[in-house]
Parts: C-alpha cells; sequence; structure tokens
C-alpha cells in the first residue's frame, strides 16, 4: 500500500479523535455549566477555578482564553476534515437525499442530521467561543445572565445546545460502530444498544442543558437592573470588608 493511499484512512482517525475530544470536552462544559442549579456560588467557583483563582490566589482569565482558544483550534480543524466528506454541490446533494429516501436506513439519517447540526454548530459555537476567548472575566452567575438575556444571546445557546448535543451524541454512536468499539458477538443487537445509549445520553444532556439555560434566565432577568454588575459571593465580600 503506497502512501498516498493511507492518507484517507489517517485523516478519518484524525478527524474521529478530533471530534471524540470535543464531544467530551462539550459533556464536561454542560457538567460545569450546570453548576448553577446548584446555586450562583457553586457556578462562581467553577468559573474562578479555570482562571486559576483556587490555585493561584488570584484570577488570571488568559487562561480561559487559552483553553477557550485551543478548542476553537481543535473545532476548525475537525470542520475541515469533515468537509471532505460533504456534498460538494447541490447534485451531490439531491442523489444523497435520493438514495437515503429509498434506502430508508437509521444510520443514513443520523449521518445527514450530523451534517446539518454540524454546520449549524460550527458558526454558533464560534460565536459562543470567540465571545468565552475575548471577554472570560464576565463569567460567572451574573455576567453570563446579563449576556444571555439582556444581550439576547439565548435564542443563539438554545439552537446551540440541540445542535451540539445531536451531533456529539451521533458522531460518538457512529465513531463507535465504525472502529467497532463495544462489540459483542451480536453486532446488530449491540449497535441497537448504543443506539439506546446514545438517545439516553441526549435526552439526559438537553434536559441538563435546558434547565441550567431556564436558570440563567431567571437570574438575568431579575438581574436586569443592574447590568454589567458581576456576582461576588458573600464570604468574599465580607472579607473584603474585613481587610478594609
Amino acid at each position: 500500500m503506497s502512501s498516498a493511499s493511507r492518507v484517507p484512512a489517517r485523516l478519518d482517525v484524525l478527524q474521529g479523535a478530533s471530534g471524540l475530544f470535543l464531544a467530551l470536552f462539550m459533556w464536561l462544559h454542560m457538567v460545569f455549566v450546570s453548576s448553577i442549579l446548584l446555586g450562583k456560588d457553586a457556578f462562581w467557583h467553577v468559573a474562578r477555578f479555570f482562571e486559576g483563582y483556587h490555585l493561584l490566589g488570584k484570577p488570571y482569565p488568559i487562561l480561559v482564553t487559552l483553553i477557550a482558544a485551543f478548542v476553537f483550534g481543535v473545532l476548525i480543524f475537525h470542520a475541515a476534515l469533515a468537509l471532505r466528506k460533504f456534498p460538494a454541490d447541490w447534485r451531490q446533494y439531491s442523489s444523497f437525499r435520493r438514495h437515503a429516501r429509498d434506502m430508508k436506513h437509521g444510520d443514513t439519517t443520523l449521518w445527514f442530521v450530523q451534517v446539518w447540526t454540524g454546520f449549524a454548530m460550527f458558526f454558533l459555537a464560534s460565536i459562543h467561543i470567540f465571545t468565552m476567548m475575548t471577554q472570560p472575566e464576565t463569567i460567572g452567575p451574573y455576567g453570563s445572565a446579563d449576556r444571555i438575556v439582556s444581550d439576547w444571546y439565548w435564542p443563539l445557546y438554545l439552537v446551540l445546545l440541540f445542535a451540539v448535543e445531536f451531533h456529539g451524541s451521533i458522531g460518538l454512536y457512529r465513531l463507535a460502530v465504525k472502529w467497532g468499539w463495544l462489540e459483542g458477538k451480536d453486532p446488530d443487537a449491540t449497535r441497537r444498544n448504543m443506539k439506546r445509549a446514545k438517545w439516553l445520553v441526549t435526552i439526559f444532556f438537553l434536559t441538563l442543558g435546558l434547565l441550567s439555560l431556564a436558570a440563567y434566565i431567571r437570574i438575568g432577568i431579575d438581574h436586569r437592573d443592574s447590568y454589567g454588575e458581576l456576582y461576588s459571593p458573600p464570604q468574599i465580600e465580607r472579607s473584603v470588608e474585613k481587610s478594609r
């Protein structure tokens, strides 16, 4: 086998690895963001953790900028690799739709959903990540809620939530099928079980995301008159008062 013929396979591996990283990051990100459900203090501490506050003694928002920039780079890299398999023009798109309609194959339909959610996610996630890169110091109970409500980011985040969750869960399912992960004695039964697991994961993270978004919206509505004010836990405020 020539080295040139190995290139598509190597690109597939890179696409799968970058997609796996982004999907796992997305799930962790959702868990961190949902800490708002435990209260404003919980989310404040999570946000400051990524700024190094608990280890370095004070926050360094540049750390969040660097993390966001790295994720943005992986996202662009993954999207560039994925574009290789997108329909190149309307004729290819129409042909694919016709074959998918005739075959009525569930995994083919999932791939089509992944194409559209990936397309939407690239643009919407880019806006979100760029905001995190340029305004890391505003991440917190009030700053994030103000952005969602007063800055009208909630429609973007709502669509992004569905796009990311469907794209990520379908991507992991297709990776597992493609590379034979968790393959048992009965491949068909394994695939059915993985598909059920995929939908359970999707429902779980969509529910978690919607509840978290609702919590931010509630905080943002209550905080409209104090737009721009950043949250500080009561214990931090008391320690500042004592030091004066």
